[in-house]
């Protein structure tokens, strides 16, 4: 196999898309996260900040929330929507060239193609609960109810667009603990992966 995209999943606190910018930026290929989000934003007409939560996050934690969202009269709700934009344009970004996409189901929308590199960052829960205390200034209970909530509706609305299992092991290629190996051999090791499928 000659690995030409990286999809980046991550934990909340995890470092993941930190990591896969850097990775990108060692690599000398395209980074693709909020580029998504203001791309999706313009076709629809609507707020990156409605894409940005509804494109990654369920209404709420649970699978059933999907059946209370407003929907058109075909049935179609803007969740829907935002997915199957995402869907396409996700497609076509990794038609175009080597490049890292973080989240956002890439891994099960590029599932077909047999030149993805499909990585899951986690982290332990103390230097997550750190990074996100020092990213966001927020305090010990706000940090802890966003580690619950954010990676809860990540997990629904992974399971509601694929109908697979957000952070199994066996949808990933390379799952690596930010908080055991740091972030640089994070970097270091999917960039090394990377290169050597490159050269083959």
């Amino acid at each position: 196999m000659n690995n030409k995209i990286i999809t980046i999943s991550r934990e909340f606190g995890s470092g993941g898309r930190y990591i896969g910018e850097k990775v990108a930026e060692k690599c000398g290929i395209e980074f693709y996260d909020k580029k998504i989000i203001e791309k999706v934003a313009q076709e629809l007409g609507i707020s990156e900040q409605i894409v940005a939560q509804q494109g990654e996050y369920a209404p709420a934690k649970s699978i059933f929330s999907y059946a209370f969202v407003g929907r058109d009269i075909t049935g179609v709700s803007l969740a829907d929507q935002i997915y199957s934009i995402q869907q396409q344009l996700i497609k076509d970004l990794a038609d175009k060239g080597p490049c890292v996409i973080v989240g956002r189901c890439a891994d099960f929308i590029l599932s077909g193609r047999d030149d993805v590199l499909n990585v899951f960052i986690q982290g332990n829960k103390t230097e997550k609960t750190e990074r996100i205390k020092e990213l966001y200034g927020k305090s010990d209970a706000e940090v802890k109810k966003l580690l619950k909530d954010v990676d809860k509706k990540r997990s629904v609305n992974y399971r509601y667009c694929t109908d697979k299992e957000w952070g199994n092991r066996k949808n990933y290629d390379v799952v690596l603990n930010s908080s055991v190996l740091g972030y640089e051999k994070c970097i270091e090791v999917i960039a090394d992966i990377y290169g050597k499928e490159k050269q083959n």
